[in-house]
């Protein structure tokens, strides 16, 4: 009989006790993974991940609610920027692309996000791999009521092309805030995986003339007229989305803009900002590591408890298999012998009867002798074999 022999029948004997120390393990093992998984992909998701742009221009105040605003979608707008700042940071030479954003709707908590054509026409937000519409859709006309739709919005909310919606103010869905205005979809993206997939992307011009909508980019509170031309003095916008022509542009806008004017800010670079907020909340990835290793150490102690507890109920065990020949490396490596220790026993006793058969019998056995204060003769039992018959030794 092999090891594995032994292995596998004594699994099976205690297959409840072995079925559950597998799972607090395997369960022990998963946490920790998942735990320093989680960790490092969120920490390269929002820091490390292409998302397209350098910089984002956006009202003054915080570069951090700007960048979640609008790249990422999460947080609310800090406000808006006059029409006329986009312009002058569109003509500047050290910027390859400017693309306006406007927010401050929504369809059934999805946001909406007023933008130009160049959104899906210059824009890449991998090297060479811009936005891709799927098959029988194309990019809105600027100046009609039409969207296009990332790929996660239509499959939860069912559009699809030639389907109609009504935005809602706010970026809250609620009733009592809908507008009166109706929009077709004429296209839908193809996944990419990041938080674009979340928005629907309608002509900036429809923002502007949405209806409950002002404009005050001008100091004044100014409504548009249905068929009329919006004064670009009016317009305002709620970010301006910049690819920057090399890193010296960056610093060279940051140095202008963030500490020399007083009406706007430009966060950049994105990655750098999204890393301060994790040092604002890194107490939060030290408690999770913190119990990923408490998980470990609560694993190794079940196990070595486990362990201790099956080698004081199994020492007889093994110290029947010494005694049948089994060696101290072989005792070792067998964890759980009980259902086979008494079968390996009784197959090499068999082995030992047969041998004993074999050997030639003594015609007598010793004379009797008498008991010790008894005049009756006892007669002497033959010892026993080794392996337990009731053999004469030769």
């Amino acid at each position: 009989m092999t090891l594995m022999s032994l292995v596998r029948r004594s699994l099976r004997q205690h297959a409840l006790s072995s079925v559950v120390t597998i799972m607090s393990v395997g369960l022990a093992a998963g946490l920790t993974m998942s735990v320093f998984a989680i960790n490092a992909q969120t920490y390269d998701a929002f820091t490390g991940g292409k998302v397209g742009f350098d910089a984002v221009l956006g009202a003054r105040g915080s570069q951090l609610q700007l960048v979640l605003n609008t790249v990422f979608h999460l947080e609310t707008s800090p406000g808006n920027i006059p029409w006329s700042l986009y312009k002058e940071i569109s003509e500047d030479s050290r910027v390859t692309l400017a693309i306006p954003y406007a927010v401050g709707d929504n369809y059934q908590g999805y946001r909406i996000v007023g933008t130009t054509a160049e959104m899906f026409t210059k824009f890449t937000y991998r090297e060479g791999q811009g936005f891709v519409l799927k098959s029988g859709g194309r990019v809105f006309d600027e100046t009609k009521k039409e969207a296009v739709l990332g790929n996660y919005v239509a499959e939860k909310l069912g559009l699809a092309v030639g389907a109609t919606f009504t935005p809602y103010h706010g970026l809250q869905f609620s009733e009592r805030e809908k507008h009166r205005d109706e929009y077709t979809v004429v296209g839908i993206m193809e996944p990419t995986n990041g938080p674009s997939d979340r928005v629907l992307w309608i002509p900036i011009e429809g923002i502007f003339r949405m209806s409950g909508h002002v404009l005050r980019g001008g100091g004044t509170v100014y409504r548009p007229a249905p068929d009329a031309a919006v004064p670009e003095e009016h317009l305002e916008v709620s970010a301006v989305m910049l690819k920057l022509r090399n890193p010296q542009a960056g610093f060279l806008l940051s140095q202008k803009i963030n500490q020399q004017g007083k009406v706007a800010t430009l966060a950049w670079p994105i990655a750098r900002v999204m890393s301060e907020l994790f040092d604002r909340i890194g107490w939060v990835s030290r408690i999770l590591t913190m119990v990923a290793y408490l998980i470990v150490v609560v694993a190794a102690g079940s196990i070595l408890a486990s362990i201790y507890n099956t080698m004081n109920e199994r020492r007889r065990e093994f110290a029947i298999l010494r005694a049948l020949g089994a060696r101290r490396a072989t005792v070792r490596r067998s964890p759980r012998p009980r259902s086979t220790s008494t079968e390996t026993g009784a197959s090499r006793c068999s082995r030992r009867t047969r041998a004993c058969a074999s050997r030639p019998r003594r015609s007598t056995c010793r004379p009797r002798h008498r008991s010790a204060g008894s005049g009756t003769p006892r007669p002497r039992t033959a010892p026993e074999c080794p392996c337990g018959c009731p053999r004469s030794r030769p």
